[in-house]
């Protein structure tokens, strides 16, 4: 089973971009992006009719939004965290037969750390969301999390460090998630691998000379961890500030 996962930064922009293209190369099962930037009937996404579509649309025009493209009809969809309602349109959660999926953009600190306090009120909620799910069946998580979790996730670590995104207080929140009985499926099997990146900025030539942050991840309970096959992370593909990401389980017991 192959689970892909794209911040694309404004999906109507990315569509010009190669969007369908790379979505019909990846032939992924699932298939979520984060940063749609739209509302209901802003775009007609034609992906075949095998894909079951899902969108959380942010109530703040042209910001944030999640989407959920899948093979596989869910048992059940959830559309935030408490309540079944984001006003920020940044979760979904597609229940399946033997685990959950949760597609999530992360809140930003922002460049000043304004945003920093709901910020790490928000991971605490998140993280509890995820373990209630866990008891019920083995979950996985991917998207935009917004943390570069260690040193090997940046580019130039020590000149970041306290940035937004790279806080003491975000990569805490970050580790207190994967202590909790999770894995980081990319460091799960890449534990020492450096300069691979999933955002980088738009400043001139800062992707060319590959200056990046690794902030998109595929998560799952630890207890996956022998269905993993493999967890890639596609930097040539273009059409955002952000690449895909991608996550290849057996077909065994968890589907």
């Amino acid at each position: 089973m192959k689970l892909v996962s794209w911040n694309v930064n404004g999906l109507r922009a990315c569509v010009t971009k190669g969007f369908v293209d790379y979505f019909k190369q990846a032939d992924a099962d699932i298939f979520c992006v984060q940063e749609t930037k739209l509302q209901e009937g802003q775009i007609e996404l034609d992906l075949g009719p095998e894909y079951h579509q899902y969108w959380n649309y942010a109530q703040k025009k042209g910001y944030s939004g999640t989407a959920v493209f899948t093979r596989m009809a869910p048992l059940s969809v959830w559309y935030g965290l408490e309540e079944n309602h984001e006003p920020e349109g940044r979760t979904i959660t597609l229940e399946f037969e033997d685990f959950y999926l949760v597609n999530v953009y992360t809140p930003n600190a922002k460049r000043d750390l304004s945003r920093l306090d709901y910020r790490m009120e928000w991971e605490d909620r998140f993280r509890s969301y995820l373990l209630r799910l866990d008891k019920d069946k083995p979950v996985i998580v991917c998207g935009d999390l917004n943390v570069a979790h260690s040193e090997l996730d940046i580019k130039n670590a020590k000149s970041n460090i306290g940035n937004s995104g790279f806080t003491f207080e975000e990569r805490g929140k970050m580790s207190d998630l994967l202590t909790s009985g999770f894995i980081d499926t990319f460091r799960y099997l890449y534990p020492d691998r450096e300069d691979v990146y999933s955002w980088w900025s738009y400043m001139a030539k800062v992707r060319e000379r590959n200056i990046g942050w690794r902030i998109d991840y595929f998560l799952m309970s630890a207890r996956l961890s022998d269905q993993l096959v493999d967890a890639g992370i596609e930097c040539h593909i273009m059409g955002s500030d952000h690449c895909p990401v991608s996550l290849t389980l057996k077909k065994g017991h968890i589907l």
